[in-house]
């Protein structure tokens, strides 16, 4: 019979949340860098269009 340690260092019904969380942050970091990156050019692109529009 292991001990209720033991039991508890085996258990791993908590590793699949959690890799999911980290993923999900990696993916929010590289959205809001890319967002950074990109978002001048799109708004600048964003304002000529509705410049030539207007």
């Amino acid at each position: 019979m292991k001990s209720p340690f033991a039991r508890f260092l085996s258990d791993q019904s908590g590793t699949t949340a959690m890799e999911y969380g980290l993923i999900a942050s990696i993916i929010s970091i590289a959205c809001v860098a890319t967002w950074t990156l990109i978002g001048p050019a799109i708004d600048a692109w964003f304002q000529e269009v509705l410049r030539r529009i207007v």
